[in-house]
Parts: structure tokens; C-alpha cells; sequence
């Protein structure tokens, strides 16, 4: 394979993500219409909160897409990561942080070990991981809200870092830089791509398919609980419920980022230009003054499109056209 032919290899599964983000920023600028409401510094730092909040979770959820698995248990893991950096981070957030992790790492292995070593359905399995998550939460808070009486932390989350972001979402881009970089240079993300492709053919090659999953279930485990546990302190307070709705923009900014629900495609790169696009459509419309309605009309018409996109017959009948265009 040339050096040519490899470079464009490697642009292709971003053809689309960086297409439909560079769509969404022109047509609300368009919208906007050049009264400075859309393109603004307070815009800039809106995204990365938002960034913040959804990308390491879609970036959990992407990557057991990614294998032809789905981790629903991420939208208790959340609530019940705040309530317990909050419980038990009072005298030191650090200790808080660490807990909430190791929990959210060790549920997301348990449910990677079953899944894998009994083979039943990940979507049952986080089903019961979800329920479980939102039980230990209310029983840890007693069904109510608690507060974390550490407002120097919650005030330094909250600090303006190069202007557009804060601690939060560079945390988030830095952790999506080093999983681009371990997908994209070393053998570990061919692996994954393998097993979500095709499961067997990845067995005959000597994927180490059984242990790849397990780590990928508690990879997204660890990053739910990370984004749980950093907005707790951002709000200084946690509650059973906290972000319990964050699973349908989590898959849909990994689906706008070029992941498919029938596994074996996907970049993390890509997740975070799918994130950026959601977060760009919220704070932009938000900030446009558009009803809440035109958000979900907006992200309802690009998944639309891009199920279109996806279907086989549009595939084959895109296929057929070019054939012709090369015989004419």
C-alpha cells in the first residue's frame, strides 16, 4: 500500500463526523446571521462544558458499540459515582475521585466477566447493572439529594482555563487524545475493530477477544464514574438520578461520530467530533433563542440521514452509480 493510499486510509472513518460538525457550524451560523450570539467566547466554554459532561460517557459507550456490545449501566453508574465522591470525598476529593473510579472500574469488569464468561446478551446484563447502580444510590443517600460541603473545589471546577475551557472538559480532551493515540498506534484498536467485524474470524487470528471485552466494559465503567464524580464536586451536590437521561445523547453523539450499532466501526476521534456536533447544536440553539423542540428536531434529521446513509440498499444502489459512471 502506497503512502498515499495509507493517509487517506486513516482520513476516511472522519469523512463523515468532520462533515456533519462542519455542517451543523455553518447552517447555525447561517442562522445566527452575524449578530455574534452563536460564534462568542461564552459559546466556546458552553461546548466544553457540555463536552465535559457527555464526552467521556459516549466515549464509554462508543467503544463497547465498537465491539458489537452496549453498556446501558452508565446512566445509574453516573448518579451512583457522584453520590459516592461526594460521601466520601468531604476531606480530601482526591480520595472521593479515587473511590468513585475504582467503583465504576470494578462494576464495569464484573459485568465484562459475565457477559463474556457466561455469553449472555450485554444489554441484559447492564440492564440489571443500571437497576442495581440506581438502588445502591438511593440506599447510600436515603432518596434525597446530598450536598458537598467543599465549595473551594466546586468554585476551581468551575474557573475559566484558556478562556474556553475548565478542568472538566480539558480532563475529557486529554483523556480522548490518549485513547486516539493507544486506538490509532498500536495493535489494541485493530483488535477491537476485529471482534466488532467479526467475532470468530478475530478468534482464528489470536485476538485476545474475552479479555478485550471485559476491559472495554470496565474502561466505560471508569469513565462514567469520572464524569459522575467530577460533576458532583462541579455542583456540590449529587443526587441517585444525576444525569439518569445521559444515555440517549451519549449513543447519539457516538453515532454521529461514525460508530454503528452493528459494531466494527468507529474512531474515538470521531466520538469526539460526534460529541462536539451535539454539544455545538445545544449551546448554539440555546443560544439562538430556539425552543428546546428545535434541538431534537435538528438531532432527529441528521441520525435520520445518516440511517439513510448507512442502510445497505443506499449503499448498493450508491455502488451501482458509480460503476455506471466509471463504464460512461
Amino acid at each position: 500500500m502506497s503512502k498515499h493510499m495509507f493517509n487517506r486510509t486513516l482520513f476516511v472513518p472522519y469523512v463523515r463526523p468532520l462533515s456533519v460538525f462542519l455542517a451543523v457550524v455553518l447552517v447555525l451560523a447561517a442562522i445566527d446571521g452575524g449578530t455574534g450570539r452563536f460564534l462568542s467566547n461564552s459559546i466556546f466554554f458552553s461546548v466544553f462544558q457540555l463536552f465535559a459532561t457527555i464526552g467521556p460517557i459516549a466515549l464509554g459507550v462508543g467503544m463497547t458499540m465498537i465491539i458489537r456490545e452496549f453498556d446501558l449501566s452508565v446512566a445509574g453508574m453516573v448518579g451512583m459515582a457522584g453520590c459516592i465522591a461526594v460521601l466520601t470525598g468531604g476531606e480530601n476529593p482526591w480520595l472521593g475521585l479515587a473511590a468513585a473510579i475504582g467503583v465504576g472500574l470494578l462494576s464495569g469488569l464484573i459485568q465484562g466477566v459475565i457477559i463474556a464468561r457466561l455469553r449472555l446478551p450485554s444489554i441484559g446484563v447492564t440492564l440489571g447493572g443500571l437497576l442495581v447502580f440506581f438502588g445502591v444510590s438511593y440506599a447510600l443517600t436515603e432518596s434525597r439529594s446530598i450536598q458537598y460541603a467543599d465549595l473551594d473545589v466546586a468554585s476551581l471546577l468551575g474557573q475559566h482555563l484558556l478562556g474556553i475551557f475548565s478542568i472538566p472538559s480539558l480532563t475529557a480532551v486529554i483523556i480522548y487524545g490518549i485513547v486516539a493515540l493507544i486506538f490509532g498506534m498500536t495493535k489494541l484498536g485493530r483488535d477491537l475493530l476485529a471482534i466488532g467485524g467479526e467475532r470468530r474470524a478475530a478468534l482464528s487470528a489470536g485476538v485476545r477477544v474475552e479479555a478485550l471485552l471485559i476491559a472495554t466494559f470496565g474502561f466505560s465503567g471508569a469513565l462514567a464514574a469520572t464524569c459522575g464524580a467530577l460533576l458532583g464536586y462541579s455542583l456540590a451536590s449529587a443526587a441517585p438520578t444525576g444525569l439518569a437521561n445521559v444515555l440517549v445523547p451519549a449513543t447519539t453523539a457516538a453515532i454521529l461520530g461514525g460508530v454503528s450499532l452493528a459494531g466494527g466501526t468507529g474512531r474515538p476521534l470521531g466520538i469526539a467530533l460526534g460529541t462536539l456536533t451535539l454539544c455545538v447544536l445545544q449551546s448554539g440553539l440555546n443560544a439562538l433563542g430556539l425552543s428546546s423542540y428545535a434541538h431534537e428536531m435538528f438531532v432527529g434529521f441528521v441520525l435520520l440521514t445518516i440511517a439513510v446513509l448507512d442502510g445497505a440498499a443506499f449503499a448498493t444502489r450508491l455502488d451501482q452509480l458509480r460503476l455506471a459512471m466509471r463504464r460512461a
